[in-house]
């Protein structure tokens, strides 16, 4: 009786997956390096039968089949173990026998991404590799009407302040008894953005320090990085490099009992406290680090339960206004250090910033608006919320910088705007846009993996597995036979690179502005696009 396959509504084939493992048999050793390495279990050691025809030329006997099996590689598809396109097979394989390709006519796993009725999860950013910083071109240039500066030679003072900066009357009040003088650091205009210990690897976090570290020691570049929620390693808590550090309080507080303990043994001052109120990738959600992440070393600087997923809150309890929040939570914190450290909310991409931002002009301890636009990064994340929520963050950040402009408060509240910055690898240019829109400072973190370690994931879908733990490259992974891969001290090498580069390049474009001794922050007229309607909404020149 001859049987047949059941074929059921969730059954895929290899044509139906985006990515496909082209494997050569003749050049294959079956080393099984390629399924060993594999993150998600997308290729299997199978067993194959292979059919060929025989057939005599110029005889009348009817054409005979032969049989021969061989073992070779097998591509799964069941949805769970698809091919993410990392291409960790094609990097071990001694011959070059294996490798992934993108077919993007296949669209048929988009459909099955809900098994269990659980909703699709992911790391990375949304899946548009578009961007509107990339259209924006620089086109106010210094021939005779100002002096052009030498970008080689030329001293440049790229630096920017955070913090409140307060107007020259009040602040010489304040200086002769009469009044207190808000916190206020001198920073490198290009911050690391928030990636928490716990969403990055051990070995990734130490990187980035030792880079920071470098940076600011050796080279006399004060680049900060924010620590994201969780908390930070005791050890750093309790050492002088805590003042390169942004520490990050969120809805969820994981790590704050740790950094409460280690205040009176604190050598130094974090650099500020940021108050995360949301985040660009996923707007009205919490933070989340999946049970994956969450081994000893985790559990113990956050306070939880090991293995167990740790969600936070959309919003801070007991804080549900804007009044509530500077009231509660900026003034608390400021407290906290003795008004020492300045103290800024962190808010995604929306049409209420401007609300927000007005509420804290009439504060004196907010130290500044860092805005994440819709294009931000994420270790973990419901996917329509990635690609469906959020805004824009050049016209968001406009939006501030006018209103700002309207009360006359410019030069005193610092903006912060973060998300997709680089998404293409264009990091300065795209820096120097939203500067020149109205931002003191930017704040990058996807494209920071991306350069300083090799992070794969792309706007096309591929790799993407932040959230579950098995990152190929060992960047955001928790299992220590796996971040193992990842030297500490060449992501700190990369690092330096990474801003030698930057700092380089925005000097070429400040060079031409005429601009030396001072970043330029809101110089719109120096900005020009090839779209009308998006250069009358930011209030740039229509260029053609």
């Amino acid at each position: 009786m001859q049987s047949t396959a059941v074929i059921t509504p969730s059954t895929l084939s290899v044509n139906d997956l985006p990515w496909q493992i082209e494997w050569d048999k003749n050049t294959c050793t079956l080393c099984g390096r390629c399924t060993s390495v594999c993150p998600v279990n997308a290729i299997e050691l199978g067993v194959h039968r292979k059919r060929t025809v025989e057939a005599l030329p110029g005889l009348p006997k009817k054409p005979t089949n032969s049989y021969s099996i061989y073992h070779g590689i097998r591509q799964r598809t069941d949805p769970a173990y698809r091919c993410i396109g990392c291409a960790m097979c094609n990097m071990v394989c001694p011959n070059n026998a294996i490798a992934p390709r993108l077919r993007p006519e296949a669209t048929t796993l988009k459909f099955h991404n809900n098994r269990g009725g659980a909703a699709r999860t992911r790391g990375g950013r949304r899946n548009d590799g578009g961007s509107l910083l990339d259209q924006i071109k620089f086109i106010r240039i210094s021939m005779l009407t100002d002096p052009a500066l030498d970008a080689g030679r030329h001293e440049f003072e790229l630096r920017t302040l955070l913090g409140r900066i307060q107007p020259p009357e009040e602040g010489l009040a304040a200086l002769a008894g009469n009044g207190w003088v808000p916190a206020v650091r001198e920073i490198y205009p290009l911050m690391i953005g928030s990636m928490s210990f716990g969403a990055l690897s051990p070995n990734m976090w130490e990187g980035l320090v030792m880079g920071v570290t470098y940076l600011n020691e050796e080279l006399n570049m004060p680049v900060r990085m924010c620590t994201g929620e969780g908390g930070c390693p005791p050890r750093l808590l309790r050492s002088r490099f805590l003042k390169y550090m942004v520490l990050q309080i969120a809805s969820g507080y994981f790590g704050w009992d740790e950094i409460i303990k280690a205040l009176p043994d604190m050598k130094e001052d974090p650099c500020a406290i940021e108050i995360k109120y949301g985040q660009g990738a996923k707007p009205g959600d919490g933070g989340l680090l999946m049970w994956y992440k969450v081994n000893k070393l985790i559990a113990a600087i956050r306070g939880v339960p090991q293995g167990v997923s740790l969600p936070s809150p959309p919003t801070h309890q007991t804080q549900y206004s804007i009044e509530e929040s500077v009231a509660k939570m900026i003034q608390s914190m400021s407290m906290a250090w003795g008004f020492r450290v300045p103290v800024y909310p962190k808010i995604s991409g929306t049409t209420t910033s401007t609300a927000v931002l007005n509420n804290l002009v009439r504060n004196p301890y907010a130290a500044g608006l860092a805005i994440d636009g819709e294009d931000g990064g994420t270790g973990a994340a419901y996917n329509v919320s990635m690609n469906h929520m959020g805004h824009p963050i050049a016209t968001n950040l406009r939006d501030c910088y006018d209103n700002l402009v309207i009360s006359g408060k410019q030069n005193e509240i610092p903006l912060i705007a973060g998300g997709g910055i680089g998404k293409n690898g264009n990091l300065a240019a795209n820096a120097a846009a939203l500067i020149m829109l109205g931002a003191s400072a930017v704040q990058s973190g996807k494209y920071i993996m991306q350069a300083a370690a090799g992070c794969v994931g792309s706007e096309a879908d591929r790799c993407n597995v932040c959230n579950i733990g098995v990152c190929p490259k060992g960047i955001t992974s928790q299992d220590p036979r796996v971040y193992r891969r990842l030297d500490p001290e060449k992501v700190a090498e990369r690092l330096v690179d990474v801003f030698l580069s930057f700092d380089t390049e925005l000097r070429k474009i400040v060079a031409p502005l005429g601009r030396s001794t001072s970043l330029p922050i809101g110089m719109s007229d120096g900005l020009g696009i090839s779209d009308y309607h998006v250069a009358e909404r930011l209030k740039i020149k229509y260029v053609v």
